[in-house]
């Protein structure tokens, strides 16, 4: 599925042209008959005559008030989403998930919405599956339930029996959800690219670059080869870090596995979601919790990659095992290693209360137009955090301080890439499981057992030899191509390719004072760098020593005493 592209050829089919007509209708029913008007979208509808709500947007705005806005907007939205089917629920429901970017209200609608698709029998889609095993399917199962144990926007879920004799869970993809879904998302691509065009403010929201990321992120879930991979390789990744499973991941059956079916193994377990039944297993449940969330945070820190939707639809209390089963691998989360030390460093900056240092360590992963004045923002962040200095980690509800430090970024137009945000809702879905168990699961606090081992380990001997090596190779590959580029330049400014002419008047010293400060700085950083390498370097005893200190040291550290003598000089001309 490309909806990207189908977006771009948006209007040369009919289907598309035929549902537009129909989506239409139902958003100037529910009052955004004026964005339709305004946003260009009749033009691909000639002689269509909008329908008019029983109230505008307006008029209720008048009775309930400005400050309801975000609440008016949002419950029309919902409306319409419920009523155009999979795909628009889909995007109300990745809409919700921004609260950096959305306000209370809006998102408090959006979380409303349920996604009302009819359950299906296996009956109907037998030939398919049949189609897909390429084998009779007495073949494969002994038995498969007609009712569906689950049913959702994109998948139908039932229980079966292998010949072999183990129970197991059939996903099947619903018919015709691919091409829905495709013609839906590049209709939702053509109108916010619409909405953008008339209003700044949706434009600066990046509405439309969030569903594009979220049409890829669908894709891999409308692919259940994709699911069956993220599922194994969260097994393996789990099984460094907790050899007794406290999570249990269960198998995928790779050879049954198709990208419209999945075979996994059955987990005959109580569902976190049903509350009345976890409250009689609370005493067992509370333990394993606490180490499945451990394990989850270590497999993130270490390896990146992480579960993205740990609500307790997707968590089950295995009674007869003992232990916490996790299901539903479709919506994953990645994070690279410049990233997990980015997150680090915001987790440690939070708990030691180092705001100026929190703030710069959000803008290097943030996007924004323009940067934000730093002293205002800062001191922004420690007013709305402020209350929380001299508490105890365990006394911090960090959810709640992540809540704050989203709205204070969102005044500041600064908001998250859509990967940063998934980890910390990932994070804060977790921390909802354990209130809903009426228990103080902070996934946050949790985390204060790894952070100065992280933190020491960010500054290893093996760490620092590791980012001075990728240093290393980036300037020589830089010094390898720069007199290539230089003779290129070179060679198009003698045919007249490049014609220009500065004059700065009055500026010359500022430049100068400028250009040494940038000299002074550069020349201490790797004074630093040479300095603290060579003392990590201290115990290398495998080599000959002069005055019982490796040479190699030496080296480093004259190098070092060189970079900060030739900044002291920087200063000197200043």
């Amino acid at each position: 599925m490309d909806p990207i592209r189908t977006g771009i050829r948006f209007g040369k089919t009919m289907r598309n042209v035929s549902r537009l007509r129909e989506i239409v209708t139902i958003f100037a029913r529910h009052g955004f008959a004026e964005f339709v008007a305004h946003g260009g979208v009749l033009s691909y509808l000639p002689d269509f005559v909008l329908p008019s709500a029983r109230k505008t947007i307006k008029q209720e705005m008048k009775e309930l008030g400005e400050t309801s806005w975000g609440q008016i907007i949002g419950s029309r939205l919902r409306l319409c989403f419920e009523e155009l089917g999979p795909a628009f629920i889909k995007f109300g429901q990745l809409l919700c998930s921004r609260e950096d970017i959305f306000d209370e209200g809006f998102i408090a609608e959006m979380r409303l919405l349920r996604d009302q698709v009819k359950p299906i029998n296996f009956s109907t889609l037998k030939h398919s599956v049949q189609e897909s095993l390429d084998q009779p399917l007495e073949s494969v199962f002994s038995h498969i339930d007609e009712k569906p144990l689950g049913t959702a926007s994109i998948g139908v879920v039932f229980k079966a029996k292998l010949v072999t004799g183990e129970d197991v869970i059939l996903k099947v993809r619903r018919p015709g959800i691919e091409r829905t879904m495709q013609t839906d998302f590049s209709i939702i691509l053509f109108l916010t690219n619409q909405a953008e065009r008339i209003s700044e403010e949706i434009r600066f929201l990046g509405v439309t670059r969030m569903v594009n990321d979220f049409a890829s992120s669908l894709q891999n879930e409308l692919n259940f080869n994709v699911e069956a991979l993220n599922c194994d390789r969260l097994k393996q990744n789990c099984a460094k870090h907790d050899p007794d499973e406290a999570f249990y991941i269960p198998k995928v059956y790779r050879d049954l596995t198709r990208e419209d079916i999945l075979v996994a193994e059955f987990l005959n377990g109580v569902k976190f979601s049903n509350h009345v039944e976890m409250d009689k297993q609370r005493e067992k449940v509370l333990p394993l919790l606490d180490k499945g969330v451990q394990v989850f945070i270590k497999t993130f820190l270490a390896d990146g990659f992480f579960h993205a939707d740990l609500h307790g639809g997707n968590l089950f209390y295995l009674t007869e095992a003992d232990k916490i089963g996790v299901v539903d691998f479709g919506l994953v989360g990645s994070l690279g290693k410049k990233g997990r030390q980015s997150f680090i460093a915001i987790v440690y900056s939070l708990v030691t209360h180092n705001y100026e240092n929190l703030v710069y360590e959000f803008l290097d992963v943030a996007e924004y137009d323009t940067p934000p004045d730093m002293d205002v923002l800062v001191g922004d962040v420690r007013s709305v955090l402020s209350p929380y200095i001299g508490l105890t980690i365990q006394q911090t509800n960090y959810s709640e301080v992540f809540q704050l430090i989203l709205q204070t970024l969102k005044k500041h137009r600064v908001y998250l890439p859509r990967e940063w945000f998934v980890v910390f809702r990932a994070l804060m879905t977790l921390d909802g499981v354990g209130k809903a168990l009426d228990y103080d699961l902070d996934v946050f606090a949790l985390l204060q057992n790894d952070i100065g081992s992280l933190v020491k380990q960010s500054i290893s001997k093996e760490e620092l030899m590791e980012e001075a090596f990728w240093a290393g190779r980036d300037m020589i590959g830089m010094l390898r191509l720069l007199p290539r580029h230089a003779k290129w330049f070179l060679r198009s400014l003698a045919k007249g390719g490049y014609a220009f002419e500065l004059k700065h008047v009055g500026i010359d010293e500022s430049v100068k004072r400028l250009t040494s400060s940038m000299e002074f700085l550069g020349f201490s950083f790797l004074s630093g760098i040479f300095t603290f390498s060579g003392a990590f370097l201290l115990d290398t005893t495998k080599i000959p020593t002069l005055h019982a200190i490796p040479p190699i040291v030496w080296i480093f550290w004259v190098l070092g005493a060189s970079c900060l003598g030739r900044a002291w000089m920087a200063t000197r001309r200043t």
